[in-house]
C-alpha cells in the first residue's frame, strides 16, 4: 500500500495543496511533496541538536508559561510567534481580531498578553484559507540584529534524482516574490549524494552569498551541519530563511522551516513523534488511522478505488468525461467491508458529492465480498445519491448480481469508460435536482453491464 504523502505527491495534479509546502519553486527543481512539517520550536530545537547557531528561545502553551519564558531569555528585546504550520504568519491575523501572528515585545507582561490573545485561537493566512489554524503554543526567543540576510534550502530534486542546495542574497522576505521578479538572484547547486557537500561547496555557497570574510568558515559549517540533517533524518525540505550574518558576526538560522519523508517514519520515530494532527486536515488524519490513503479535492464525483494506479487513473478518466473527482481515496489491497464503510463515510462527508464511483479490482479480495460490504454500506448509512461500481476480477459475474438484485441505487458496469461516463452524468443530473433522492422514493434501477 502506498503511504499518504506519496499519494499526495501523485494527486497534486487534482489537488489544493493542504500541507505547508517549500517556499520557493523554481523552475527545473522538481520537488517532493511527501513531508511531514513540524513546528518552528521543534525545528530550532533540531538545530541547536546538530550545534547550529539559533537565537535563544523556547515554546510556551499557555500565557503564564510565556511569560516564565520571557524572564529566562534574559533581555528586553524578544520576539513571539505563533505555532501554526503555515506561512506568511507575520501578516495573518487572529479569529478574535489580533493583527499579525509573529509580534516585537519588550517585556515578559507583552509575552503573557499576547499569548493570552493567541493560544487557543485560529490564526488566519494566505495559506491557511478562510478557516484558520489553530495556535497551540507560541515561540519566544531573543531578537537578533542582522547586518545580512540570506536564503538557504536543501531539497530533494527528483529531476536530478538527488539533493540541491538553493540560496539567494535576497534572504528575510517573500522567496517565491523574488523567484518570480529576479530570478537570477536565485543560486541552485546540485548535490552528488555520494560525495556530499564538501568543504569547497559549502565555502563557494557561503561566499556567493555575501557572508563577510570572517563569517565565510562558519557559515560554511552551517551549511554542512544543515546538509547532514537532511540525510541523516531523511528530511525533503531544510528551508532557513533568514540565514542571517549578526551584527556582532554570528551566523545564525533565525527562521526554519523542516519537512520530513513519510515514508521515513519507521525508522524516524523521534521525528514523526513531533507531529501534530491538529494542524492537518482532519479527514485525511483520520483516513490515515483506518489505514486508508485519503485526499480532499475540488470535485462532486466521490472516488472509491483500490490501488494507487488504478486511482490516478479513475481521476484522469473523469476529467476526460468533463467530470470532477471529489478525492483521492485508495482503500488499499484490503478492501474489506470495514474499510468500504469507512471510506463511504469519508467520501460522503463532503457535502459536494453527488455521486461516487467505486473502481475496484478484486483480486485478494473477491468482487462478491466487496458487493457484498459495498450493499451493506448503502443501507446501514442511508445512502441518497447514485453509486457507479466497476468491479473486476474474482467472482465478477457473482458480484454484478449480488448488485442488480439489491434494489438499490447501484450501476454496475465493467466498461472503464463508460463507467466514467455514467458517473458524470449522474453527478450533473443531481445537481440539476432533475433525481429524486428522498430515502422513501428511492427507485429501483436497472444495472447496466457491458
Amino acid at each position: 500500500m502506498f503511504k499518504l504523502g506519496r499519494n499526495r505527491a501523485l494527486a497534486s495534479a487534482f489537488a489544493v495543496p493542504k500541507l505547508p509546502s517549500p517556499s520557493v519553486r523554481l523552475p527545473g527543481i522538481a520537488q517532493q511533496r511527501r513531508a511531514l512539517s513540524i513546528h518552528e520550536y521543534l525545528s530550532a530545537d533540531l538545530l541547536r541538536q546538530y550545534g547550529i547557531g539559533v537565537p535563544k528561545g523556547s515554546v510556551a502553551k499557555t500565557a503564564a508559561e510565556a511569560e516564565q519564558v520571557a524572564k529566562q531569555i534574559g533581555t528586553d528585546d524578544m520576539v513571539i510567534k505563533a505555532q501554526v504550520l503555515a506561512g506568511g504568519r507575520g501578516k495573518g491575523s487572529f479569529d478574535n481580531g489580533l493583527k499579525g501572528g509573529v509580534r516585537v515585545i519588550y517585556s515578559p507582561t507583552e509575552a503573557k498578553m499576547f499569548a493570552d490573545q493567541m493560544i487557543g485561537h485560529k490564526l488566519v493566512t494566505k495559506q491557511t484559507g478562510a478557516g484558520g489554524r489553530m495556535c497551540n503554543a507560541v515561540y519566544i526567543c531573543e531578537r537578533k540584529f542582522a547586518r545580512r540576510e540570506f536564503y538557504l534550502a536543501i531539497l530533494m530534486d527528483r529531476a536530478s534524482q538527488g539533493p540541491v542546495i538553493v540560496s539567494s542574497s535576497q534572504g528575510g522576505v517573500d522567496i517565491e516574490g523574488v523567484a518570480k521578479e529576479n530570478p537570477d538572484a536565485i543560486t541552485t547547486t546540485y548535490i552528488d549524494i555520494n560525495t556530499g557537500v564538501t568543504d569547497e561547496i559549502a565555502r563557494d555557497v557561503a561566499t556567493k552569498l555575501g557572508f563577510s570574510e570572517q563569517c565565510v568558515e562558519d557559515a560554511k559549517d552551517t551549511i554542512q551541519k544543515l546538509y547532514k540533517i537532511f540525510l541523516e533524518k531523511d528530511a525533503t525540505q531544510i528551508e532557513i530563511n533568514p540565514l542571517s550574518e549578526t551584527s556582532d558576526h554570528q551566523v545564525l538560522c533565525m527562521d526554519a522551516k523542516f519537512g520530513f519523508d513519510d515514508n521515513a517514519d519507521y525508522r524516524q520515530k523521534d521525528i514523526f513523534s513531533w507531529r501534530d494532527t491538529t494542524q492537518e486536515d482532519a479527514e485525511e488524519v483520520r483516513a490515515a488511522q483506518s489505514g486508508l490513503n485519503f485526499i480532499k479535492l475540488d470535485g462532486d464525483i466521490g472516488c472509491l478505488v483500490n490501488g494507487a494506479g488504478l486511482a490516478m487513473a479513475t481521476m484522469d478518466i473523469i476529467k476526460l468525461n468533463g467530470g470532477q473527482p471529489a478525492n483521492f481515496l485508495d482503500v488499499g489491497g484490503g478492501a474489506t467491508p470495514a474499510a468500504i464503510k469507512e471510506a463511504f463515510e469519508l467520501i460522503t462527508s463532503d457535502q459536494k458529492v453527488t455521486a461516487i464511483f467505486v473502481n475496484i479490482f478484486g483480486g485478494i479480495v473477491r468482487c462478491d465480498a466487496i458487493a457484498t460490504g459495498l450493499i451493506q454500506t448503502v443501507k446501514t448509512l442511508n445512502l441518497k445519491i447514485p453509486i457507479i461500481a466497476r468491479l473486476q476480477g474474482t467472482n465478477m459475474e457473482q458480484a454484478h448480481q449480488i448488485i442488480n438484485d439489491s434494489g438499490l441505487k447501484i450501476f454496475s458496469i465493467d466498461d472503464l469508460q463508460s463507467a466514467a461516463e455514467k458517473s458524470v452524468q449522474l453527478s450533473k443530473v443531481v445537481k440539476m435536482g432533475k433525481l429524486n433522492l428522498t430515502p422513501r422514493k428511492i427507485p429501483v434501477v436497472k444495472t447496466l453491464i457491458r
